[in-house]
């Protein structure tokens, strides 16, 4: 069992307000579905402060991501849907990766674990990474395995 680290309470404004938000000028983050945090306004809010914006693309049978380069909030609605249901686009499809162009932070399961690694070694440097998470899935520990990859933030939600 690893100690989770500091939390916050999860407001979108705090996420935007966030000084790793504020100072990156590239942000990764996953779109969320039906029974995760919400991150559609904070996709719309990267795109209006001219951010550039990466979504996951899982490789199928694989636990390989990459996290490629997303044209606008809009275009989400127009991309195919993976088995689990999660909109990403096509693999065959031609796309900025995040990796090969630059540094990103990041905003997990092993394809985030394997794909933080892959950042460490191409970059020379870990993403600051942060966490969305909801009130109920906060604890004090959780259990972890030496290919885990800590996060550096939790933020949740802490709605009535």
């Amino acid at each position: 069992m690893a100690s989770v680290g500091p939390t916050l309470v999860l407001r979108r404004e705090q996420v935007i307000a966030h000084s790793q938000y504020q100072k990156s000028q590239r942000i990764s983050i996953f779109l969320s579905m039906q029974d995760e945090i919400e991150t559609d306004e904070i996709i719309k809010d990267i795109f209006r402060r001219g951010k550039t914006c990466f979504i996951p693309r899982y490789r199928f049978q694989s636990n390989h991501m990459d996290m490629v380069r997303l044209a606008s909030p809009e275009e989400i609605a127009s991309l195919p849907k993976t088995s689990w249901n999660i909109p990403q686009p096509g693999e065959d499809e031609a796309r900025e990766d995040a990796l090969s162009t630059g540094s990103v932070q990041e905003a997990a399961d092993c394809y985030y674990d394997t794909f933080l690694r892959r950042c460490e070694q191409l970059q020379q440097a870990r993403p600051y990474t942060v966490a969305l998470a909801f009130k109920e899935q906060i604890c004090d520990q959780v259990p972890v395995d030496e290919h885990d990859m800590k996060v550096d933030e939790v933020l949740y939600e802490d709605t009535p």
